[in-house]
């Protein structure tokens, strides 16, 4: 028996080693071509100037999340240049870091840019929130001394979708948040329950929420959309509409439309994580639960939602990490790329999923009124402008 698998093995090496002249250099321009976009990327990225803008929101807001829908359309950037730029310069689609933080209890809203675009976003976030403040602020990480040595405690995730793509998650027009309201008390805030757990930080305790997007590239996600419509209807090209709806339930009707509405919009490449810091003494594992939970009202059982993706979760039993090497490099890579907001590109690549305007806005929109977080930093009056006869 040993014998015949030696025979078998020589064999094998055998034939790698006659055909290595086909194969071989296949191989070798495959890893260079894949080596050579990596440093022509990490180059151009290296060589770009980046700001930090905070926002402070106004301290009565009665516009609906579509006002950030708004916003939103207006930061649509898919392109990375022609073939030249993108093979040769290295040249990538441009990516925002949208963050919210909570620093003991203390909320801040964070745009993570390029300075080129400092003036499109004030632009369009004043033409809906001409109350709003915007400001550069210096960078909040860099105050974090956290390493795999330091006595501050570290756990920290990233999110994924619970279904394919096409699906749509709740958003503030399932809720009911696109209709204005008589009374602004019967209003629904989507984003309370985050921010009820962000103003909970107690002393020596910070979370950090970090929404990173890119404009998405083809229509690809759309195609999926209209091919999932079709399986959903259980129906080829043959079929006839009217014949094939009234086979449907209403639950099956509900799906399809979502999803057509979904697909009928702008959409961004998104990754999300959340990391929470304790120092020694006061870390509260009930925060984890939270944390996790801090997108779960987006979740519907029959379309889309959040749940954990990379990250301490995949953590599950002590034998899974020899002396926490898992965990210490985990945690390393979640606070790195957090710091330097990567996410679509090379060393902190991940796969990140498509989110459509209206879904991107309901997660992250300037909260109205209703939700009342004290330490939620809003500007505390209304600017207004000089007489227009003010004498110089």
């Amino acid at each position: 028996m040993v014998d015949f698998l030696f025979y078998i093995l020589v064999i094998i090496f055998e034939f790698i080693n006659n055909s290595a002249n086909f194969w071989l250099p296949v191989v070798l321009v495959y890893v260079f071509w894949k080596v050579w976009i990596a440093y022509i990327q990490a180059d151009w990225i290296s060589k770009l100037k980046w700001i930090l803008l905070e926002v402070r929101l106004p301290k009565e807001v009665f516009k609906t999340p579509m006002a950030m829908e708004l916003v939103l359309n207006g930061l649509q950037q898919p392109s990375s240049g022609n073939k030249l730029d993108q093979y040769w310069k290295g040249r990538v689609p441009d990516w925002f870091s949208f963050e919210i933080v909570s620093v003991e209890g203390s909320i801040r809203v964070y745009i993570r840019c390029l300075s080129k675009y400092k003036n499109i976003i004030e632009a369009h976030v004043y033409s809906q929130y001409p109350e709003a403040i915007i400001s550069e602020a210096s960078d909040y990480t860099e105050n974090m001394p956290w390493d795999n040595k330091s006595e501050i405690s570290l756990w920290g995730s990233e999110f994924a979708l619970t279904q394919p793509d096409p699906y749509p998650i709740k958003t503030y027009v399932d809720y009911g948040m696109d209709k204005g309201y008589v009374d602004e008390k019967q209003r629904i805030e989507t984003m309370a329950p985050t921010l009820e757990f962000l103003g909970s930080m107690g002393k020596g305790e910070q979370t950090w929420i970090q929404i990173l997007v890119r404009a998405t590239r083809g229509e690809g996600w759309k195609a999926e959309g209209k091919e999932l419509i079709k399986k959903l209807m259980h129906r080829d090209d043959k079929d006839d509409d009217k014949a094939v709806t009234t086979r449907l339930t209403k639950g099956e009707t509900d799906v399809i439309n979502a999803i057509e509405r979904s697909i009928s919009k702008p959409a961004f490449e998104v990754g999300i994580r959340g990391l929470y810091f304790a120092e020694k003494g006061k870390f509260n594992p009930a925060n984890i639960t939270a944390l996790l939970s801090t997108f779960k009202q987006y979740s519907s059982h029959n379309m889309n939602g959040f749940k954990p993706g990379y990250g301490l979760t995949v953590l599950d039993y002590p034998w899974d990490d020899f002396r926490d090497i898992r965990k210490k490099t985990i945690l390393k890579s979640l606070f790195d790329s957090y710091r330097l907001r990567a996410y679509f590109y090379e060393p902190y690549k991940r796969k990140p999923f498509v989110l459509n305007v209206e879904e991107l806005a309901t997660i992250f929109h300037f909260p109205s009124g209703v939700a009342e977080t004290p330490t939620l930093a809003r500007v505390d009056s209304k600017r207004s402008e000089p007489p227009a006869n003010l004498p110089f």
